[in-house]
């Protein structure tokens, strides 16, 4: 029983929490929630404004759920709520000021689960005058007023100002729609004040128009400051002034005074009564003297401008001449242009020379005789009489460097025809340097140097090679003697000219199996590079580089494949290429071969000599074998002789009859086609006409 007891218990708390019941099966959904501003997103002042905070919850069961609502402006919460309906959440902005303008946004949280809406933005329109009250509008001098600045009705955080006529005398920031300035005038007479606001609503803010202007009205009080300056007129320099600076008309009041006297931005003396102070009069820029007096508040002051008359002038160092070389002696002049004759003799006002370490010999007062350094130097001229010292401005020398015997070269090669340049430069020398270049003696051309790598650069031809060393050139920069530079001495190339090939061995001479040269000689300054070619090859045969006008190419083992035509080229530094004509060579026979072909030559010759010999003696045995053969003639007839035509040399006859009887060129013999008989022919046959040959039966 104890143990269903505990159970059940179990069972039941599962389902209550914090004393609320917790449906298990409970189910909702956000869907949406949506802010508006009523009545609209713009209004202006005093509107009352409602932001209408809207959720979409669906869920299923009767129960309400808890919501909590938050408003936001600008990322800030500026108001909280739970509530258990499903109505809309209304927050209202009344009398709507321009502190409410900003972005708004609205959220929803249910169990854990939220949503927020998206951002409307609120602009408020239009902000109150400002209203500005003073405590006294009658002072005295240096008596204070305070201001006070209202903008009725307004919120949120303000930035004040504070004006006399149209210049801002103070500036306050606060947090309420009230600010209040302590105000001091620093002159008698009438002041008109006013004030305005602006309110920052973050990112933006809101100026509001002006107040109405307050007039204070400041009176004078009879305190003075005074200064006395003596003596008062004709002023020298070297005179002794007296300064008095002091109170006039005190009022005795409980405030302390103090007094202040200054010339420029020089404090001289300062006390409480009376001030004074001793100084020598100097003819500078004209400075006031100053007397003021505070007073609490209260600010006086007395000035008053001294006239000096200068002794003498500000001295003027110069030198002469302008331009002066190392070591060369320079005068220095040292002249103060006005002094005061009627206080100041001539004898009374002394120069010198600063710095007194450089040699110096004066003969005249200001006169200086200076021999001028290797380097860059300092002069200040000083004048002084009756204590009274002044210096010139600096005069910085700077010696000039005596420029250096000229170097003369070529820049590039020299050649003959083509124009080339001359360089001229001195090592060491002042600028601006003028360079002279000459041909011989004779001035050809000027150039000016005033760059420290600017080069004095002539362009020049030559038609001959030893008109190169004709040419000089001349550097000067100011120096009474200009020194002279050597003659050019440089490499002048002549262009090659007449390319000759020659053949060794003679033309006629080539042979197979010799060694065949090819010459190519040229005139002109080498280097020369020659290259060799045969007719057909577009490559060169061979190229070669020499310090010689000739060089050869050497083909060994000559064949009838070295026939051909070829020829050279040649080309030096001038760059003109130039070639020879074209030389023919023919390649003949090797001597052992033309040995070897008389040889068979006569070897052949004398086989058909024994031929013929014995085919001759071959013909004449059967000629006479012929003849001794009988002949038996017949009676023939008429129908049956054969006639036949025998003419010399072996000609075929014609016969009278069909057969067709041929003589086959053998001495004494005939071919009867017909009937294939022989006949033997007398060995007189020869010197006969005709021949009756019997027909064989």
């Amino acid at each position: 029983m104890g143990l269903l007891l505990l159970l059940t218990s179990m069972l039941l708390s599962s389902y209550f929490h914090s004393g609320r019941v917790v449906t298990a099966q409970r189910l909702f959904k956000i869907r949406d929630i949506t802010l508006s501003i009523e009545p609209a997103p713009d209004v202006t002042r005093d509107t009352n404004v409602t932001l209408r905070c809207q959720a979409f919850v669906s869920s299923s069961g009767q129960e309400a759920l808890s919501r909590e609502y938050r408003i936001y402006k600008d990322g800030n919460t500026i108001y909280s709520k739970n509530t258990s309906t499903s109505e809309d959440l209304l927050y209202p902005l009344s009398e709507a000021r321009v502190s409410n303008s900003g972005k708004y946004k609205c959220k929803i949280s249910i169990e854990q689960k939220d949503m927020t809406s998206g951002a409307k933005k609120l602009t408020v329109a239009g902000l109150s005058k400002p209203l500005l009250h003073i405590n006294k509008d009658v002072v005295s001098e240096g008596e204070e007023v305070t201001a006070t600045c209202t903008a009725p009705g307004e919120t949120g955080s303000f930035f004040f100002y504070f004006y006399e006529d149209t210049k801002e005398i103070q500036e306050k920031q606060v947090n309420s729609n009230q600010a209040e300035a302590r105000l001091h005038f620093s002159s008698t007479g009438y002041h008109k004040i006013h004030c305005g606001y602006t309110v920052l609503v973050t990112p933006e803010s809101f100026k509001s128009k002006e107040s109405l202007s307050v007039t204070v009205s400041v009176k004078e009080l009879p305190i003075v400051a005074v200064l006395e300056i003596f003596p008062e007129s004709k002023i020298y320099e070297g005179d002794k002034l007296d300064i008095f600076c002091s109170v006039k008309n005190n009022p005795r009041s409980t405030e302390s005074i103090n007094l202040y006297l200054s010339q420029g931005s020089q404090l001289l003396s300062s006390g409480y009564s009376t001030v004074n102070h001793s100084m020598v009069a100097l003819a500078k820029d004209p400075e006031e003297f100053e007397c003021r007096l505070e007073m609490g508040n209260v600010r006086k002051f007395d000035t008053k401008a001294v006239s000096v008359t200068e002794l003498f002038s500000v001295p003027t160092l110069t030198m002469y001449p302008a331009e002066v070389f190392q070591r060369e002696y320079m005068t220095l002049n040292c002249r103060s242009e006005t002094s005061a004759s009627e206080r100041l003799d001539r004898d009374e006002l002394t120069y010198t020379l600063d710095p007194t370490e450089s040699p110096l010999i004066s003969k005249v007062n200001g006169v200086f005789s200076v021999k001028a350094l290797l380097y860059d130097f300092n002069y200040t001229c000083v004048a002084k009489a009756k204590e009274i010292v002044k210096r010139s401005e600096t005069l910085t020398v700077r010696p000039k460097v005596a420029v250096s015997t000229p170097k003369i070269s070529v820049v590039g090669r020299v050649v003959i025809g083509q124009s080339f340049k001359i360089l001229c430069q001195s090592d060491i020398g002042s600028l601006p340097i003028n360079y002279t270049l000459l041909w011989g003696y004779d001035q050809l051309n000027i150039t000016t140097v005033k760059e420290p790598f600017q080069q004095a650069l002539f362009t020049v031809t030559v038609r001959k090679s030893d008109e190169i060393s004709k040419y000089m050139c001349e550097a000067r920069n100011g120096q009474k003697e200009a020194p002279l530079s050597k003659r050019l001495n440089a490499t002048v190339i002549v262009p090659l000219t007449n390319p000759i090939l020659t053949v060794l061995p003679h033309l006629p001479e080539i042979s197979e199996g010799d060694h065949l040269y090819l010459i190519c000689g040229v005139n002109g300054t080498p280097p020369v590079t020659f290259k060799w070619y045969r007719v057909g090859n577009e490559h060169p045969l061979y190229t070669i580089t020499t310090h010689m006008n000739n060089t050869n190419y050497r083909v060994s083992a000559l064949s009838k494949e070295h026939s051909g035509m070829y020829y050279c080229e040649a080309i030096n530094h001038a760059n003109i290429l130039v070639r020879s004509d074209l030389v023919t060579i023919e390649v003949r026979l090797a001597l052992w071969k033309k040995v070897l072909i008389g040889g068979f030559c006569l070897l052949a010759l004398s086989v058909l000599v024994v031929v013929v010999v014995l085919c001759f003696k071959s013909k004449r045995g059967k000629r006479e074998a012929a003849a001794e053969l009988s002949v038996k003639p017949s009676r023939p007839k008429s129908d049956d002789s054969l006639t036949v035509n025998l003419t010399h040399d072996t000609e075929v006859y014609n016969a009278a009859t069909d057969a067709a009887p041929l003589y086959d060129g053998t001495e004494g013999r005939v071919t009867n086609g017909a009937r294939d008989s022989v006949a033997s022919l007398p060995a007189d046959i020869s010197n006969r006409s005709s021949y009756s040959i019997p027909a064989t039966v």
